[in-house]
């Protein structure tokens, strides 16, 4: 029961990461092009940004009902980056929101757009700050050790910092990909498409420095991937699949662009999951915390499976007819 709930939260956490990251990342693609992408990026999140929150809360539901020590541990050892990326948010939302509907004269739509830009910059980080904090194992509920090494020293490391750059850098990438695909005007597209190109080159980078980050921190995550068939069959697939998403960017065939990077993205996510597994968060005492010593009872399993079983029936469903309605219909930009 519990593995079954965790699957629909790996599907929400993915769902979040390919719609709610490409939303974020359109703020950081509109800091990169200095401003040439606000149109297109307005466009294009405007009437489904909001929407893409449902998955996190999702996530957040079925932390907090079906694995309460998992939730209960990252929001007390982990809260300052969980509390700046939830500020983040609301800023970037704000901004995003006062830009499109407010007042129509320049100075206070600039002031908005740097706020949705950096915000969205700021937001990201966080997020990554957060994810490295899980996965790298310094997380402790000894308070005896001080507030330093209970709250900052776990999610403050170059480690963490590494998984910020990548989660902007990935994020950025994913917006490039919706972005190359909302327009038409030939300048954009070779403008953007040289954005996109520079941008996966950057991640994967970012990527060798992840794993060269956590071999300083004394984090075996090279060894841990290299032990997880599932982890190097995604990275393989991944890899593979780069020469068809090369020849779909050139070729500007925009549902299969999407369609190889999101595979891309769901990969690596994949992935990550696959090198934790059973493990959930891990910890610096090394009593990590697995599915099982987090799961919740089973009836409370049972229950939050009918709840999520049930809402999948009505938001699937909602967020696919959302969808069709303000982006697929629509014509690209020129």
């Amino acid at each position: 029961m519990a593995e079954a709930n965790l699957i629909i939260l790996v599907i929400c956490l993915m769902l979040y990461v390919l719609l709610g990251g490409a939303d974020f990342g359109g703020g950081i693609l509109e800091l990169l092009s200095r401003g040439k992408a606000s149109k297109i990026v307005s466009r294009a999140i405007a009437p489904v940004w909001e929407a893409n929150h449902v998955w996190l809360i999702l996530v957040v539901v079925i932390l907090f009902v079906g694995f309460p020590s998992v939730y209960s541990t990252v929001l007390t050892a982990l809260h300052i980056p969980v509390l700046l990326v939830l500020l983040g948010i609301i800023a970037r939302g704000s901004a995003f929101t006062f830009r499109h509907y407010d007042i129509d004269e320049e100075r206070p739509k600039a002031i908005y757009s740097a706020i949705f830009r950096y915000s969205s910059v700021f937001t990201t980080f966080f997020l990554g700050v957060t994810v490295g904090g899980l996965i790298l194992g310094e997380i402790t509920m000894d308070y005896q050790l001080g507030f330093y090494q209970v709250y900052i020293h776990p999610w403050l490391n170059w480690f963490s910092v590494s998984m910020g750059l990548f989660m902007v850098l990935l994020f950025a990438f994913l917006a490039g990909i919706f972005t190359v695909s909302e327009i038409e005007d030939k300048d954009y597209i070779i403008y953007f498409t040289r954005m996109t190109k520079r941008l996966l080159i950057s991640l994967v980078v970012m990527g060798a420095i992840v794993f060269a980050t956590a071999k300083v921190a004394g984090h075996p995550l090279l060894k841990d991937f290299i032990n997880s068939p599932i982890s190097v069959a995604c990275i393989v697939i991944a890899t593979l699949a780069l020469p068809a998403f090369w020849y779909f960017l050139n070729k500007n065939k925009g549902n299969w662009l999407r369609l190889t990077a999101g595979l891309q993205t769901t990969l690596i996510v994949t992935g990550w999951f696959a090198i934790q597994f059973p493990v959930l968060v891990k910890t610096k005492s090394g009593h990590d915390i697995t599915i099982q010593a987090a799961k919740a009872p089973e009836q409370v399993q049972l229950f939050l499976l009918i709840a999520l079983i049930v809402g999948v029936l009505i938001i699937f469903p909602a967020m696919g007819y959302l969808y069709k309605t303000f982006k697929f219909s629509e014509e690209p930009e020129s």
